[in-house]
């Protein structure tokens, strides 16, 4: 299994955009062959930071997903949406457990 997960400063100006532009990409992206879970949430204590979440099923389902057409849409929506780089890391999972 693949896991992406990381954060992503956005305009604060521009929150309700934000939102609206990221449920469409996570439903979009959640409805993908091989997507396990696909989600953004807003930080708590910071409203502008907001988490992206993804299980894939393979390293091949990844690099499917970002060659879909919402993905180029999302993409080229963010320049106007961010307030800086986000931090995105992408880990390989071996194995997992129930806490």
């Amino acid at each position: 299994m693949i896991v992406v997960s990381g954060t992503v400063p956005v305009r604060g100006d521009k929150l309700d955009e934000v939102k609206a532009v990221a449920i469409k990409m996570q439903d979009a992206s959640s409805a993908e062959d091989g997507c396990i879970t696909y989600r953004f949430y807003q930080d708590l204590e910071d409203p502008t930071l907001f988490r992206v979440f993804e299980e894939w099923e393979t390293q091949e389902a990844l690099e499917a997903h970002f060659k879909t057409p919402h993905m180029a849409e999302f993409s080229s929506q963010l320049p106007d949406l961010v307030a800086g780089p986000g931090d995105i890391t992408r880990y390989e999972v071996s194995a997992h457990n129930k806490l």
